[in-house]
């Protein structure tokens, strides 16, 4: 087990992620959809975070590389979610974020988000780690299902061999059993030990991949628990992706949190996140 290093900060636009500071969020529906619907969430997370004065930067993908079956939906493309992601961030002042699945995407999608965030299936790829890290930007990376936390000590190495140290380490469960994730929580201060911010992905943690057969499942009454248990904990930021009918959205409608539900539970979080870390 590696010695603790002191904690760093990553910040990103007006939001600062940090694991002995308030926590940050990361906020936005699994698949980008349209550019109207991007503004209304926008929107609806900017008026749900405005009383705890909870920092967001938003998330939307604009390729689902990973779905379950070849009949699920991917997303509108690089081009026009690149231009969707840029637009939110001219309109409404907040960071944004995507994932990257191929190395020759980073620096194309680097230019219009202010994170690059590496899927778990793909959190052992030196070249596409190394190509993230080096176009300078925020990298969050999610811990593969197949990972202990202590094996994203090489995975951030291999980003910091860039020059790059605004990296950021994401939890969003482990393989238990055929369908299943369980979220250890003690995982949460091991990967802390890094030093870098540690997120709690609360939303993919619950999960069931590929338990519907042709797409995965999931038990969105199990993120604001999972949520809770985090910040009790102590993390950096929190990802939660969220939609206002989750039931009929393109990809992860089971784990997504309700967007009338944001506002009660960051409440409820921030509350818990002034005991574990008072100022």
């Amino acid at each position: 087990m590696s010695a603790t290093t002191a904690p760093k900060d990553v910040t990103i636009g007006n939001v600062t992620f940090s694991n002995v500071r308030p926590f940050g969020l990361i906020v936005g529906p699994c698949q980008l959809e349209s550019l109207d619907h991007a503004r209304m969430l926008a929107e609806k997370i900017a008026e749900a975070c405005a009383p705890t004065g909870t920092g967001f930067v938003f998330k939307g993908s604009y390729d689902k590389a990973n779905r379950s079956s070849l009949s699920g939906k991917r997303g509108l493309g690089a081009e026009k979610g690149l231009t969707i992601l840029s637009k939110i961030r001219e309109e409404f002042g907040v960071p944004v974020i995507t994932d990257v699945h191929e190395p020759a995407h980073c620096a194309m999608a680097a230019e219009a988000v202010d994170v690059l965030q590496i899927p778990a299936f793909l959190c052992r790829q030196t070249d596409l780690l190394l190509a993230a890290g080096e176009t300078g930007k925020a990298v969050n990376v999610k811990k593969g299902q197949f990972l202990a936390p202590w094996d994203m000590d090489n995975v951030a190495a291999k980003l910091a061999s860039t020059g790059n140290d605004q990296i950021m380490l994401c939890e969003r469960g482990t393989s238990f059993g055929y369908n299943t994730l369980v979220s250890d929580f003690r995982g949460l201060p091991r990967m802390a030990q890094t030093g870098y911010p540690v997120i709690m992905d609360a939303t993919h943690s619950v999960q069931q991949p590929g338990g519907q057969g042709t797409s995965t499942g999931g038990d969105r009454t199990m993120v604001p628990v999972l949520a809770r248990a985090a910040v009790a904990v102590g993390v950096a930021g929190l990802f939660i992706e969220t939609h206002e009918d989750p039931d009929n959205a393109p990809s992860d409608g089971p784990n997504m949190l309700k967007i009338e539900d944001l506002g009660p539970l960051l409440a409820t979080l921030h509350a818990l996140d002034s005991v574990v870390k008072p100022a």
